[in-house]
C-alpha cells in the first residue's frame, strides 16, 4: 500500500493516508458525484456506507462500491446491513434464528472477500427508543427521549407497548442467545479478516417492552461480552452519545474510562462521536457536540492517549439551516480541530 503508507492498528487490514484517528462520514450506495465532491473537499478519506436494498448485498456490488469511492480517493470503512443485526430472531432466539445467523455469516465472509474489514453490529431486541423530535439552540430540530413516553423502531418495525414481543425475557436467555450467536460469528470473522464493533444499546442501561439491556447497556455488560466472544476480531463500536445518555453512574463508568479499558486492550474498532444534554433518568435531547454536557475535548484526549486509529464519524446530527451538508459539515470541522488539538498536546499523531 504504497500509496497509503500508515496500517491501521485499530482494523488490521486498512491503510490510510494519515496516522492516527481517522474522520469519516456516512453516506448511502446511490450518492451523487457531488456528495463525493463534496467529502472530498471535507478531506475525509473513509466513507461508512449505507447500504439498504437487499438484493445490493453482493460481493460484486461491494467492489463496485469501493471501486466507485477510491475514484474520490475515499475507501469504505463499513457497509451497514440492516437484516443481519438488531433482529429479534438472533437477539431472542425465535424462529428463523439459524438461518439468520448464517446471513449474518455470509455477510461477513462477503465483505472479507471484497477487502471491508470492518462491521458494525448492534444486539438490540427492540430497536432504537426515541420520543420524536424538539428544538435546540437556534430552532435546530433534535432528537429527544423521555423514557415514560417512547416507541422503538427498527427498519419499517414499530415497537411499543409494555411487552413488544409477548412476553418478558430474562436477562440469562438474552446472554444464552448472544453466546449462541458470537460462538458462530467469531471464528468466520477470524478467518474473513473482518473486525466486528459492537455498538452500545439506544438508549442503554433499562429494559424496554420486557427486554432488558443488560449486555451492551453498560460497562460489565460489555466485559462479559467481549470475554464470551474470546476474539481478537470482536470488539467496541463505540457510540459516545449512547455512553452518555446512560452517564457514569448508569453505565457504572464514565465515557472517559471506557475508552482507556477498551483502547488499551485493543478492542476500540470505531466511534460514533456525539453529545447529549444530560444522562437519564431524566429525558435528554442529542445536541451538536459543542453543546451537550460532555466535554468532548476530553473524550478525543482519551482516543489520543490509547493512541486509537480508527475511524471517527459524526452521528445522529441535529438538522440545522443549511440542509444535510451544513451539520455535517460543521461537525467534520469540530472535530478535525479536535483531532489537532489532542495531537498537538501530545507531541502529534501516532
Amino acid at each position: 500500500m504504497a500509496d497509503r503508507p500508515y496500517a491501521l492498528r485499530a482494523v488490521p487490514g486498512f491503510h490510510s493516508n494519515v496516522p492516527g484517528i481517522q474522520l469519516a462520514a456516512q453516506t448511502s450506495h446511490n450518492a451523487t458525484d457531488e456528495d463525493l465532491q463534496f467529502f472530498q473537499q471535507l478531506g475525509i478519506e473513509w466513507i461508512m456506507l449505507g447500504v439498504e436494498d437487499p438484493e445490493l448485498q453482493t460481493v460484486e456490488h461491494y467492489k463496485q462500491f469501493v471501486a466507485r469511492f477510491a475514484e474520490y480517493g475515499m475507501q469504505i470503512y463499513r457497509i451497514s446491513n440492516h437484516a443481519v443485526h438488531n433482529v429479534p430472531e438472533i437477539t431472542l432466539n425465535l424462529p428463523g434464528r439459524d438461518e439468520k445467523v448464517e446471513e449474518l455469516m455470509q455477510f461477513i465472509r462477503n465483505l472479507g472477500e471484497a477487502g471491508i474489514r470492518y462491521h458494525t453490529y448492534a444486539h438490540m431486541g427492540n430497536g432504537i427508543w426515541s420520543t420524536g423530535r424538539t428544538t435546540r439552540r437556534g430552532g435546530m430540530s433534535a432528537r429527544t427521549l423521555d423514557i415514560k413516553n417512547a416507541t422503538g423502531h427498527w427498519g419499517d418495525e414499530i415497537f411499543e407497548g409494555e411487552l413488544t414481543h409477548g412476553r418478558e425475557y430474562s436477562e440469562d436467555e438474552l446472554w444464552e442467545n448472544y453466546e449462541y450467536m458470537i460462538r458462530k460469528v467469531a471464528p468466520v470473522a477470524e478467518e474473513a479478516g473482518v473486525f466486528i464493533g459492537i455498538h452500545p444499546d439506544d438508549p442503554p442501561v433499562y429494559a424496554l417492552g420486557g427486554i432488558p439491556r443488560c449486555m451492551f447497556g453498560n460497562f460489565a455488560g460489555y466485559k462479559r461480552a467481549m470475554d464470551i466472544a474470546d476474539s481478537p476480531n470482536i470488539g467496541v463500536c463505540l457510540c459516545v452519545g449512547c455512553w452518555l445518555e446512560g452517564g457514569k453512574q448508569g453505565m457504572g463508568a464514565g465515557v472517559e474510562e471506557a475508552i482507556h479499558y477498551f483502547g488499551e486492550r485493543k478492542k476500540l474498532f470505531k466511534i460514533h462521536f456525539r453529545n447529549v444534554t444530560n444522562p437519564m433518568p431524566e429525558p435528554w435531547t442529542e445536541t451538536l457536540m459543542d453543546d451537550g454536557y460532555q466535554d468532548m475535548h476530553k473524550v478525543m484526549q482519551a482516543l489520543r492517549a490509547v493512541e486509537f486509529d480508527g475511524a471517527i464519524i459524526p452521528d445522529h446530527i441535529p438538522q440545522i439551516l443549511g440542509g444535510n451538508r451544513a451539520g455535517i459539515a460543521y461537525s467534520i470541522a469540530y472535530m478535525r480541530a479536535l483531532v489537532q488539538a489532542a495531537n498537538n498536546e501530545s507531541g502529534g499523531p501516532v
